[in-house]
């Protein structure tokens, strides 16, 4: 989990922050697979964040993600990445088959280590699944997780008893352990948008 004194400190931005943007594909707008989602603006909070790490020449990392069945199969249109996301020049790209972005293709961990990267913000779909595994590893391993919420979405949900939970119970679910066990700072795109800005620049 963050450190304690970090977590309660006032959002700060590093200058070498990582944008990690998790699994933004295409096959995620098949609702019949997935079921309905929340939040309808997490790809403008997203596209957000992106040309504010671009025009502050900061590191973007963009993850894929690879099934072997479903909507996001290598070759298909629903494995691309969205327009928006596809677009960026990455610092890195990594390819995964598992929930978390720490387990993929090139090895994510290493490649921060190797850089001095402390701090990664996360985006992305699903906000519960492999955006909060990531959130969980990265404060496990250490590393200053940054977690805007408002910049990724859930689907809804069956649970083992047959009831379906809303997608936005779910991602809220995800915000408060993330913050009650500081795994991550849980924010908003305007605060992480704020706080990355260049000194002097409003």
């Amino acid at each position: 989990m963050t450190n304690t004194s970090a977590f309660d400190a006032p959002l700060t931005i590093d200058s070498d922050a990582v944008l990690v943007v998790i699994d933004v594909q295409k096959g995620f707008e098949d609702h019949a697979f997935w079921g309905e989602r929340d939040n309808p603006r997490a790809e403008q909070r997203i596209g957000e964040l992106i040309d504010v790490w671009e025009s502050t020449g900061r590191p973007i990392v963009t993850v894929q993600h690879a099934s072997t069945a479903g909507p996001l199969v290598p070759g298909t249109p629903g494995y691309e990445l969205k327009d928006f996301v596809a677009a960026v020049e990455p610092a890195l790209h990594i390819t995964k088959q598992v929930n978390s972005a720490f387990y993929g293709t090139p090895d994510l961990h290493a490649w921060l280590q190797q850089r001095g990267a402390k701090q990664v913000v996360i985006v992305g779909i699903i906000t519960n699944v492999c955006n909060e595994t990531t959130a969980r590893m990265a404060g496990n391993l250490g590393y200053d997780a940054v977690f805007p919420a408002d910049a990724m979405h859930a689907f809804d949900m069956t649970g083992p008893d047959g009831v379906t939970v809303p997608a936005a119970e779910l991602a809220r679910a995800t915000s408060t352990v993330l913050h009650a066990m500081r795994f991550a700072k849980v924010v908003t795109t305007e605060a992480v948008v704020t706080a990355a800005q260049p000194v002097g620049v409003a």
